[in-house]
This record gives structure tokens, sequence and C-alpha cells, in this order.
């Protein structure tokens, strides 16, 4: 359930809603970091690195074609912050709607609000890989890199 605090952003793009899951399930192809594991059915497990000794621990919780795709966070190492758990139980949530082949996509990071210490570094970071990168790989089939926030 979305809470007005938990950090969101959407797009629009010309893209089948079906294809734009199958599209957020190749994580590497957007999210520039290191990526080990499945992430294209229910309960694939697997680790994006950010470098150094930050990982964090993914499963697909959910994964329901051409509409919806949550992610939940088992376990993450954030060294960068005091509270390196800081992403541990929260969830990436992918809601989407397809509107004549205009698939509106909502991103809810439910767990990251403006009260947890990242929200500085990880908002401006997932409008990024949302706005910019993942809007580019479902439009132009690549994704724009940047490097890391920290």
């Amino acid at each position: 359930m979305e809470r007005k605090n938990d950090f969101n952003s959407s797009i629009s793009a010309k893209i089948n809603a079906g294809e734009a899951v199958k599209r957020i399930s190749k994580v590497p192809e957007w999210w520039g970091i290191t990526f080990s594991g499945g992430s294209e059915k229910q309960n694939d497990h697997f680790i994006v690195k950010m470098g150094g000794d930050s990982f964090f621990n993914l499963i697909v919780e959910e994964l329901i074609p051409g509409k919806r795709v949550v992610w939940l966070i088992t376990d993450c190492n954030m060294p960068w912050y005091s509270d390196k758990k800081e992403w541990a139980n929260t969830k990436l949530i992918f809601d989407l709607t397809d509107n004549n082949g205009v698939t509106d996509l909502i991103f809810t990071h439910e767990g990251l609000t403006p009260d947890v210490e990242c929200y500085k570094d990880c908002a401006p970071g997932w409008t990024h890989w949302i706005k910019t990168s993942l809007f580019s790989y479902f439009t132009t089939g690549k994704g724009v890199f940047r490097p890391a926030t920290k």
C-alpha cells in the first residue's frame, strides 16, 4: 500500500505494458549496477552491487505480466550510511497501466521516506534511473548510465 511519504517517480512511454515488465526485469540494462542472479520470474533472487562492500539482496515478490513488479530487499549493506541496513525490508514497486500502446509506470520505493538518511542521495538517484535510464531503455532499447550517487 502506497504511503504518501514513500519516494515515487512516474513515466509514460510508448511501449506495450507486457514488454515494459520484461524490460524492468532486465535490471542491468537500465540500472547501472553489478548484477547477479535472476529477476524475471516470481520468487527469483538477485544481488545488486554498487561498488565497494555494498550489496542489496532482492527477491521478486510479485510479478503480474503487464501490470506489476514488486522486489523485496531482504538484506543490504550501505557502508556509506550510519544505518547500513536502511533499505532492508523495503520494496521497489513498479505499477503499470497500458493505455492504447502507451504505458504509464509509477515506481514507488516503499520505505524510502524523507526521514531516512539516504533519501537526499537516493531520491535523485532513483529519479535518474526511472525518468532517464528506464525511460530511455523503454523507448530506445538502451539505458543511460551514470556514476553511483556515493
